[in-house]
Parts: structure tokens; sequence; C-alpha cells
């Protein structure tokens, strides 16, 4: 597999969440660091004792939108991607590069919404670093978290496990987060106000495992969104997934601005919802656990797992007509998170 299409130096696409990220982490990376695990969080065995694990780095632009900022979305970040695994987070990290010149107030505010995020989601904030970068080195801050979490002995939630005859959920609409991102870019104005959907899942995972405890795998669609991970998911479980779409929730603003930039909307990246594959026996009461969250009031079953083709995720208009669903391959929305 090549590394990426005609470069030899790292491209903003490198960073996408689709098809070349992955080149990347699977021909530069795993191919060094042997024990790196390709899940949200890795799981470890602590003398006895299982914990998840998880990293993450926050570079978006603007560092305030409405909804949200740099600070919220790592924390929700970072929680989500240890929740995914099961686990029940309970710890981070937080790592700060600043940029000479950056407004002291600007980052008392983040912290400020760091610490009440962290709140939200049972966590606490144990240690971290601040390192100082000089004037025009960097884009004002940058944030990296690290995520450790309790993991009960018998679950091993992964992409692998996948069936057919699984159901998708999706825990709400696609896309608010991206569309938030690029229309405080670009000046966008709707008639309602567009907010990100950044927000700490950890509690709405755990209520879905009480009553679906056999949930095969739970994902964040976020770089690369529903069409990059529905993708992984398949390859990874060797299976094929149909999506419907006209059961896929998008707000009308959502889809339109899409629509007049030219983005597909399942590739638009999301920081507030997840994706749930669980047996269709359990897939009724996963939902209800959902939409029980105040973050999942627009859950729904979005699709279905099939045998074959292995990897292949299709999506279905409410004609009957029938497509391929594409991994995200380039950039479409840098610094998004």
């Amino acid at each position: 597999m090549a590394l990426s299409q005609d470069t030899d130096q790292i491209l903003l696409a490198h960073g996408s969440g689709g098809s070349m990220m992955r080149d990347l982490i699977e021909d530069i990376f795993t191919t060094e660091f042997s024990d790196v695990q390709l899940e949200d969080a890795a799981s470890l065995d602590m003398g006895g004792e299982r914990i998840a694990f998880s990293t993450d780095t926050f570079v978006v632009h603007p560092h305030f939108f409405p909804g949200g900022d740099i600070g919220h979305l790592a924390v929700c970040g970072t929680v989500n991607d240890v929740a995914t695994s099961g686990a029940t987070p309970r710890y981070l990290s937080v790592g700060f590069v600043l940029e000479e010149g950056y407004p002291l107030e600007n980052l008392k505010r983040i912290i400020a919404s760091m610490a009440k995020t962290a709140r939200e989601a049972g966590i606490k904030i144990v240690t971290g670093d601040t390192k100082v970068v000089g004037k025009g080195q960097a884009d004002g801050i940058y944030i990296n978290t690290a995520g450790v979490g309790t993991l009960p002995a018998e679950r091993n939630l992964s992409a692998k496990n996948c069936q057919a005859g699984d159901k998708i959920l999706l825990s709400g609409t696609l896309g608010d987060h991206g569309i938030c991102i690029i229309s405080q870019r670009e000046g966008l104005e709707f008639e309602t106000s567009l907010e990100t959907d950044a927000a700490p899942l950890n509690h709405m995972i755990a209520d879905i495992l009480e009553v679906a405890p056999d949930t095969r795998v739970f994902r964040d669609p976020t770089r690369g969104g529903l069409a990059s991970t529905l993708n992984e998911i398949a390859g990874d479980s060797e299976v094929a997934m149909l999506v419907y779409e006209n059961d896929v929730p998008v707000h009308e603003q959502v889809r339109g601005a899409s629509e007049m930039l030219g983005y597909d909307i399942f590739q638009v990246a999301n920081e507030g919802k997840m994706v749930a594959i669980v047996p269709a026996g359990q897939a009724e009461a996963a939902l209800k656990a959902m939409k029980a969250s105040p973050y999942g009031t627009d859950a729904a079953i979005v699709g279905e797992v099939l045998e074959g083709p292995s990897g292949r995720v299709s999506v279905k208009n409410g004609f009957g007509a029938t497509r391929i669903m594409d991994t995200l391959v380039g950039e479409q929305l840098p610094r998004i998170c």
C-alpha cells in the first residue's frame, strides 16, 4: 500500500482521518511501533488490572466557536476515546503548547472550560505540561490530552467483532461540528444558530452497555465522518454494511451547507456523536438508552451489517438506489479538532 499519492512529504490530508491517514499509520508508525493497537484506546493489562489508555492532540481553528472551544473539545475527545473501549474514564493529563503573545484571558477561558467539562464527565485532570514557543511558531495554542480508564475484565469491544445481522446505531445528527467550524472560518450565516456537537459521551455509553451488554463496538465518527468510521469497522470485521440514507438524522441547515460547499455529509466530522454496532436483539434497548441521554435525543438505527462483500459500505436512498459510501481520501476540513 502506497503511503501517499505522488508525494514524499506530509500533507494536510495525512491528518484527515481518511485513507491517507490510515496509510501513514500503517506504513510508517506501526512498522516501528509494533505494539500499537489501532483502536481509539489501547486495552492494557497492568498486573491483573485492565485499563484503557488514549491520547489525542487538538489544533482546531478558530479556538472559540459556538457551543464550545478547543479546551472543551480536548476533554470531550479523549473522554470519548477512552469510553469507546467500554472503560470508565478516570483521569486525564493535559499538555499545552503556547505561542508567545497569546492572550492570558483566552487561556483562562479555555482552562475554565476544560475544568467544567471534566466535572460533567466525572473525571479528574491530574497532571500536565506547558511549553512556550516563539511568536509565529504556533497558532496560539495546541493542547494534548491523554486519558486513562478502568476496564472490566470480561469486556472486549473491538472493530473486529461485528457480525451479519447486527444493527448500526447513530446517537444523533451528522455534521454539526464540521459545518459549525467551517461556517466560522468562512463567515457563513444561518437562520438558526449552529453549534458544535462536542460532548462527553461516557455516561451514554455506560447506559447502553447496561441494556446491550453484547455491543460489538463503539466509535465516535470524528475526522473522516461516518463514512471513514464504518469503512474501517467493516474492513476490520470482514463484513459489509448497508446504511439507509433516509434514516440518518441531519439538520436541514447542515445538509444545505454541505451541499452548498460540495461536502459529502457522511464524511463531515462530528465530535459529540457515537456509532454503536449492536446485535439485532439488543438494538431497540440500546436505542432507548441513547435517546434517554441529553446528547442522544435524535438517535436512530441507521443501517445493518451484512455478510459481504467484505469491507464494502453502501448507502440506499429513499428511491431504492444504492451507492458506495467511500472513505474520505483527501483533506475535506483541515484542523477540525
